[in-house]
Order: structure tokens, then sequence, then C-alpha cells
């Protein structure tokens, strides 16, 4: 029967429910938002033993979460933990889980498979350099949180380590299907048991199956700690095969020749983009092109893994032939812009004053002036380019940290180009 509160929480109706525990979406009064509360069952609590073991691992996911502050780890905003009562309270995510899309009649698009675990392994690498590793990594623990599924949410992280602790951890938790042979031999784990997991979840993506599968979990157990997986494209002949090649390295039973870190796997996925194995539409870019991207430029070098993010949310990305002119001497402007990728010419009064590269940036005196800054050039592509477009509105909304970077950055950008014009009038 569904409460009609948990705490202070007023439950509006059952979101899901498994053997140990309920989800529920809720109406929180105090900060006037929905959230999701997660509430063990009462018979679970009243069992001494597995009263011990879940209440510990809601303790965990309460813990570790609630350090965690990345765009793609759900945020737990409350927890009680007593003896007649343990739930944690979280950011609700509307989309369903990333299960509903392992079914081989719901498969997602590879553009859209390749951005959705690329942003499972930002999330994760930030975790694991927070001292965490989840070991549940799971398809029912990735929440989707657009209508398109790409935008996602890891979430449970009661199974998680705290690598950096000498605590004893709980053994014996996990689920059997994406456990690596590490895991199911119980040995030490640390991230490479994520990438594992993770790339068994890329295999269910692309396949709609398993890597292994078995009438009982022993056997199970069994053949992931002996065999080989297969390659996807066994299962799938249309799977590219540099998909192929990304799954069978994170699925390596040989801890060496697995991805040794959450970079390399990220790397891969979108090298997976940029040498068109993928037959993406050149229209869209994808988030994971985006991060990669800025990750590249110099003028980004301070910004967290979470303030990336935070800029890709604010920017328009967009394309532009050679002669298309970019900004106009003396109109009015409130952005500046990014070279993504091309180059292109400033001039001023049709005269050659710099041709900008890669990375470079252009119209940011527009971002301290905003609406009232006049533009004292032109800029025009001079072969095809790739412009991120950065509204001063949009950078208005940004988190202080993120636009702390940004004027550190500007400032930086306008002090070389002082020096710069300083050395051609002493040269004159």
């Amino acid at each position: 029967m569904t409460p009609k509160r948990i705490g202070k929480y007023e439950v509006r109706r059952l979101i899901g429910e498994g053997a140990t525990s309920a989800v529920y979406l809720a109406w929180d009064p105090f900060n006037q938002r929905e959230v999701a509360v997660k509430q063990l069952h009462p018979e679970v609590l009243r069992d001494r033993e597995s009263g011990r073991l879940y209440r510990h691992l809601l303790q965990n996911e309460a813990a570790f979460a609630g350090k965690l502050n990345h765009p793609h780890i759900v945020q737990i905003h409350d927890a009680v933990v007593g003896d007649d009562d343990a739930y944690v309270v979280m950011e609700y995510v509307a989309g369903g889980t990333l299960a509903d899309l392992v079914r081989a009649d719901r498969l997602p698009a590879f553009e859209r498979l390749i951005e959705i675990i690329f942003k499972c392994t930002r999330a994760l690498d930030y975790a694991f350099h927070q001292g965490v590793t989840h070991r549940d990594i799971k398809p029912a623990n990735i929440l989707l949180a657009t209508a398109d599924g790409t935008d996602i949410r890891i979430t449970d992280f009661g199974a998680a380590l705290h690598t950096a602790s000498d605590t004893t951890q709980v053994s014996g938790v996990g689920s059997p299907a994406y456990m690596s042979p590490q895991q199911v031999r119980e040995m030490p784990l640390d991230h490479r048991t994520d990438i594992y997991s993770l790339g068994v979840v890329m295999f269910q993506l692309l396949t709609g199956r398993l890597p292994f599968e078995s009438d009982n979990n022993y056997s199970l157990l069994y053949r992931i700690a002996n065999e080989r997986p297969p390659l996807p494209s066994e299962l799938r002949a249309d799977v590219p095969e540099a998909l192929d090649t990304i799954v069978r390295r994170a699925m390596e039973r040989d801890l060496d020749r697995r991805y040794q870190s959450w970079t390399e796997f990220s790397h891969d996925l979108a090298l997976a983009f940029r040498n068109r194995s993928v037959g993406l539409d050149r229209q869209r870019i994808p988030d994971t092109e985006k991060f990669e991207t800025l990750r590249g430029m110099p003028f980004f070098r301070d910004f967290a893994d979470a303030e990336l993010w935070e800029v890709i949310g604010l920017s328009q990305w967009s394309r532009a032939q050679p002669g298309t002119v970019l900004m106009k001497e003396g109109e009015a402007g409130d952005h500046v812009c990014f070279l993504a990728s091309g180059e292109a010419r400033v001039k001023k009064r049709g005269r050659l004053l710099n041709v900008l590269t890669t990375g470079e940036c252009f119209g940011e005196v527009a971002l301290f002036s905003a609406a009232s800054g006049v533009r004292s050039a032109s800029v025009e592509a001079e072969t095809e380019v790739e412009i991120i477009n950065i509204r001063a509105r949009s950078l208005q909304r940004a988190s202080n940290t993120c636009r702390m970077h940004f004027y550190k950055a500007f400032l930086e950008v306008l002090a070389t180009r002082l020096s710069m014009a300083s050395a051609r009038i002493a040269n004159l």
C-alpha cells in the first residue's frame, strides 16, 4: 500500500518497486520541488540480517552520492536511516532508466548510444577521482533525464567502495550479469571493475542481449570468470568495427589489457565520432564531440568536467562555409565566439588585422560591455569553421565558479593581445 507521507515528504505515486525497496514520486513542501524517495520495505528492516545489510547499503548511497557533485550523477537531498524506517531522498529524474533501451526493438542509434556511454565515463571518472568505485553499474542504475535519452544520471551508490578508506566493505553485492571477472572472484577492486560493467552495458545497448547468459547464477559467474565474451558484431552485423573494439577492450578479462583509465575509454568513444565510422548526422554536433573539443582548447584548461558540461548547456554550436561573415564591423554585439575548428580572418575597413585559428576567441569585449558593445572589426570564415557562440545573458546564468574561470581566461587573452599589440607598435 502506497503511504501518504514519508517523513516530511508528500507521496504522489509509486515509481517502481523491488524485493527490498520501493521508489516514490513525492513533493518536498519546504523546497517546493518534486523528489524521488527510495524507502526500504518494513519486512526488510525487521529481519535482523537483511535489515543490517540494507541499512548499510542505504547509508552508503547517501554518504557517497551525497558527496559527488556532477551533472551526470543523481543528487542526494536527504536521508533517514533508523530502526523503524529507512529512506533516501534524491533528485527526481523523469525519463525512466537505460533498461528501457536494451530491448532488441528499442535499441538506440549508434550516435545516441555513444553519447550516453561517454557521459557515463565522465561521471564515473569524476567519482573515481573522489575515491569512489560504484560496483553496480547496470542499465537500471542509469537514469534518462531527457526525452531524447542522451542526458543521463548515474544512481544507486549503495554498493560503492571508497578506495581511500580502510573500512571493510560489504562483499557479495552487485548484479551478477554485469560483474567483472575480478568481482566474481571477490578480488580487490578498483575503477576497472566499473569499466568492465559499463562495457557490458554498452554491449547490451548494441545487441539487445547480454554477453553471457545462463540458466543459473553459478554457471553465469563461471562463464564471466573463464570465457571470452563475443563481439557485438557477432550478434548484430551492422555494428561498426570501432565500437566492437571499444567493447572488447572494456571487457577484457585480464586487467592489464582492459582500459586502465576512464580517460582512455572516453577518448576512444570520442574518436568513434571523429573518424566517421558511425555514420553520424553531421548537422548535429553531439555533446560527446563538444566536450572533447572544449577539453582540448587552452582557453578551457582550468575548467572542471562539470563546468565544461555547463558551458555546453549555455552555448550554441554551428558550422559555417568559407566567406561567411561571422561578425560585422559597426554592429552591436552581445556574444563571444570561439573557433572550434577552421580559420577566420579579422578585418577592419577591409584591411587584414589578424588570422584566427582553432581554439581562439573573438568578440569577447561584448561580454564586458553587454548590449552596448559595438564590433570594432569584422570576422570572416577563411575555411569551413565550427563556431561556439555564448551570449552575455547566458553567461550571467552560469555558476559562480564557471564565470570566474571565464573571466580569468578572458583576462589572459586580453593581456596576451595587448602585449602583442605593444610589441608591434614598438617595432614600427
